[in-house]
């Protein structure tokens, strides 16, 4: 099982990019999205609305606070502050728990994870560090989705099935 947290939404500021952070966790094998910050319905609604449409078995839910889901799971911070992904992934197992952050990160956060990982240490978006991070952890083998919107792979235009 592996689980997103998204830390900190802003609903002023980070409507799209939380969103992004939403839809790659869902396209690349996550089955579970939470955050934390404001609470915000219209957010967990278009998220909700694509699972509606495009299938799979994905979900959103607020929290409060993150420091319960931590227990039991293998937790990873990516940060680019963190240790070289592609030298650590082979490590994480389990029930694993991703932590992307918004607003400024708590430094609880860094000491409470099992592991504070990079796709770079140099300055990035979130919603690409997650997308690189689930591509390897996951061998680029992706969920199959039964929605009903389904995509028809074309060399040009759009085509669906």
């Amino acid at each position: 099982m592996i689980e997103v947290l998204r830390l900190g939404h802003r609903i002023s500021r980070d409507k799209r990019i939380s969103t992004h952070v939403a839809l790659v966790a869902r396209a690349f094998g996550a089955s579970k999205l939470y955050y934390t910050g404001q609470k915000d319905s219209d957010y967990e609604k278009s998220v909700s609305d694509v699972v509606k449409d495009f299938g799979g078995d994905f979900n959103i839910e607020y929290v409060k606070s993150w420091k319960e889901l931590f227990k039991g799971k293998t937790v990873v911070h990516l940060t680019m502050y963190g240790l070289d992904y592609r030298e650590e992934i082979s490590k994480v197992k389990g029930d694993i728990l991703i932590v992307v952050g918004g607003e400024k990160v708590e430094w609880e956060v860094y000491t409470k994870v099992d592991f504070n990982l990079a796709v770079t240490n140099q300055p990035h978006s979130e919603v690409g560090a997650l997308a690189v991070f689930l591509d390897h952890l996951t061998h680029s083998n992706y969920k199959k989705f039964d929605g009903k919107i389904k995509i028809k792979p074309s060399a040009k235009g759009k085509e669906f099935f």
